[in-house]
C-alpha cells in the first residue's frame, strides 16, 4: 500500500509563462512521452482482450487464474469469521460478523506493519511472523476460555486469507505461489503451495483456526461489491499493484473443462493482469520504463502494473528528474540531488502532494523538494516538476481504463458497474476522473449522458469479500457441491 497524505482542497491550474524556452521544450518532450491517446488507448484495449482470450486457453502472459469462488454471495450469509489480508506493506487481521440483515456486516480489524526485512527474507520468519500476529489478535479480542473451549472440541473459527500475489489454483483452499510481486522476493516459495506453509504455522501455536478458502484481494473486491450492490460486475485494484477480477462461467474456460462442471456454473477468474503484454508488443513504455522493468526484482514481468501502479509512479518520476539534471537541461543546477538518486526514495504519494498544491507559486512543492529531497527548486522548475506529475499520473489513470474496458469487451457488458479498490484509486488525485475519461474514448459513449460503465470505491474486498468467501465456501460444503475444495475437515 501506498501512503498518500490526508486529501486538500482541488488544485490549481499552473501557468508557463516564466518558464524558459529550454526547460518549454523539455515539458514539450516529457508530453510527447507521457500523453497516451485515444487511438492508443483502443490499440492497447484491442490486444488486452486478445490476450485476456489466450490466458483462458493456459496461453500468454496473463494467467486468468480459476479462483473456485463459485458465484455471488446472496447477501444472506450468515456466521463469524476471520480474515487475514497479506498485500503490500501491512498485514491485517479482522473479525467479521454477517448477521441475518441483508448485505450487512461487522467489523473488528488490526494492522500490524510487514517488516521490510521479511519481503525478501526467509520462508519460514514469513510465516511465523503472520501466526504471531493472529495470535496476538485471537487473543486480544476472545477470553482464553473461548480458546480453550474451541480447541477441547475441536471447534475451529473459519479464515478466509487474502494472499494478494500470482497464485494457481486447483482447489480453494490452496494455492501455488507463481511469482512475487509488490517488492516481495521471499525465497523457497515460489512454485510451493502456501497453505501448507501457513497452516503449519497455525498448527504450531494450535490456534482454533481453520483456513476454508485462499483468496486474492481482487476476487474479495468483486464479490464484496457484489454484496453491497449486485450491479457490480467487476472487481478491480489500484494500489501498490493492479489487478481485475470478474465472474465467467465454467463453459468459457477450457483449462478447468476436465471438471466436467456445468457449463453454465459461475466461476471467479482472478485476471492477474498487471502482467499484460510482457512481450511488449503494445503498451508505450518510455526509456524510464525501460530502467525501471531492468533494474526491478523480475525484469520482463508485470510490464502493464510496471505502468500503473503505486509501487512505481514515484520511481518514474525520479528518474526523470535526475536524466534532467544530468543529461537534458541542468535542472536543479548547482545543486546536490544525492537524496533524489536513491532509488524508489519516491512513492505516488509524493506525486500526489505536487498535484494538490492550491498555490500559484507552487509554495508547497517547493517546501516539500527542500524537506524531502534538500532541493530549492525555482518557480520554473516547479512548474515543469508539476507538469511531469500530472503526467505521470494521468498516463497510469488512462491506461488503467483499458483492462476495465477490455473485460467488458470480452464479455460484452455493455452496462455495470465496477467496484475499485486501492490507495492510488482511493486517494490520488484526479485518479478516478481521468480514467472515466478514457472509458468514454475507448468505447465510444456519445456526449452528455452518464456513463453506462462506472468504476466505483469498493467494499472492503480483503477483509469484508475473503470473510464472504469463507461463508459461501462452507455454504456449498454444506449442500456437498464440493467442486474445488481440498479439505472439508472442520468446515462444517
Amino acid at each position: 500500500m501506498v501512503d498518500f497524505p490526508p486529501r486538500r482542497k482541488p488544485s490549481r491550474k499552473g501557468s508557463m509563462a516564466d518558464v524558459p524556452q529550454d526547460l518549454l521544450e523539455q515539458i514539450k518532450e516529457l508530453e510527447r512521452l507521457f500523453t497516451v491517446d485515444q487511438v492508443k488507448l483502443k490499440e492497447v484495449t484491442e490486444h488486452f482482450v486478445k490476450e485476456l482470450e489466450k490466458g483462458d486457453l493456459e496461453g500468454g502472459s496473463i494467467p486468468m487464474n480459476p479462483t473456485w469462488v463459485m458465484g455471488y454471495p446472496d447477501g444472506y450469509e450468515t456466521g463469524t469469521f476471520l480474515a487475514l489480508d497479506m498485500g503490500g506493506t501491512n498485514l491485517r487481521v479482522c473479525e467479521i460478523i454477517l448477521p441475518e440483515e441483508k448485505g450487512e456486516f461487522e467489523i473488528i480489524q488490526s494492522k500490524y506493519r510487514m517488516p521490510e526485512e521479511l519481503k525478501t527474507g526467509d520462508s519460514e520468519e514469513l510465516w511465523e511472523y503472520i501466526a504471531d500476529c493472529l495470535q496476538q489478535f485471537i487473543e486480544y479480542h476472545h477470553e482464553l476460555e473461548d480458546l480453550e473451549q474451541m480447541n477441547s472440541v475441536n471447534t475451529k473459527l473459519p479464515l478466509g486469507f487474502t494472499f494478494s500475489f500470482p497464485a494457481t489454483q486447483d482447489f480453494i483452499d490452496h494455492g501455488v505461489l507463481q511469482r512475487w510481486t509488490k517488492g516481495f522476493d521471499i525465497s523457497g516459495v515460489e512454485g510451493k503451495d502456501v497453505a501448507p506453509l501457513f497452516e503449519a504455522a497455525l498448527e504450531k501455536r494450535k490456534l482454533p483456526i481453520k483456513l476454508s478458502a485462499l483468496i486474492n484481494d481482487t476476487t474479495g473486491t468483486l464479490i464484496a461489491s457484489h454484496y453491497t450492490d449486485d450491479t457490480m460486475q467487476i472487481g478491480c485494484i489500484f494500489g501498490t499493484g493492479c489487478n481485475a477480477a470478474y465472474m465467467e462461467t465454467c463453459g468459457s474456460v477450457p483449462k478447468i473443462a476436465h471438471c466436467n462442471l456445468p457449463t453454465d456454473m459461475p466461476i471467479a477468474i482472478n485476471c492477474e493482469y498487471g502482467a499484460f503484454d510482457n512481450e511488449h508488443v503494445v503498451l508505450p513504455r518510455t526509456p524510464f520504463d525501460v530502467v525501471i522493468d531492468n533494474d526491478s526484482p523480475r525484469p520482463g514481468q508485470q510490464a502493464f502494473e510496471k505502468m500503473i501502479a503505486g509501487l512505481y509512479l514515484g520511481e518514474l518520476f525520479r528518474l526523470v528528474l535526475v536524466d534532467l539534471h544530468d543529461n537534458k537541461c541542468g535542472l536543479f543546477e548547482k545543486q546536490d540531488i544525492s537524496k533524489l538518486r536513491k532509488a524508489y526514495s519516491l512513492d505516488a504519494s509524493f506525486l500526489s502532494f505536487i498535484e494538490e498544491d492550491p498555490f500559484e507559486n507552487l509554495s508547497e512543492t517547493s517546501e516539500l523538494f527542500a524537506k524531502e529531497l534538500s532541493i530549492h527548486a525555482s518557480k520554473p522548475e516547479l512548474e515543469l516538476c508539476r507538469r511531469l506529475a500530472e503526467l505521470i499520473g494521468t498516463r497510469a489513470a488512462r491506461l488503467s481504463a483499458c483492462g476495465v474496458a477490455a473485460i467488458c469487451k470480452k464479455k460484452s457488458i455493455e452496462k455495470c458497474r465496477v467496484g475499485a479498490d486501492g490507495s492510488v484509486f482511493n486517494k490520488y488525485p484526479h485518479f478516478k476522473a481521468r480514467g472515466a475519461q478514457a472509458l468514454r474514448e475507448i468505447l465510444d459513449w456519445p456526449q452528455g449522458k452518464r456513463d453506462p460503465v462506472d468504476i466505483r470505491a469498493a467494499e472492503d474486498g480483503s477483509g469484508v469479500g475473503a470473510a464472504l468467501i469463507a461463508a459461501l465456501t462452507i455454504k456449498r460444503v454444506k449442500a456437498g457441491n464440493l467442486a474445488g475444495i481440498r479439505n472439508t475437515v472442520g468446515m462444517v
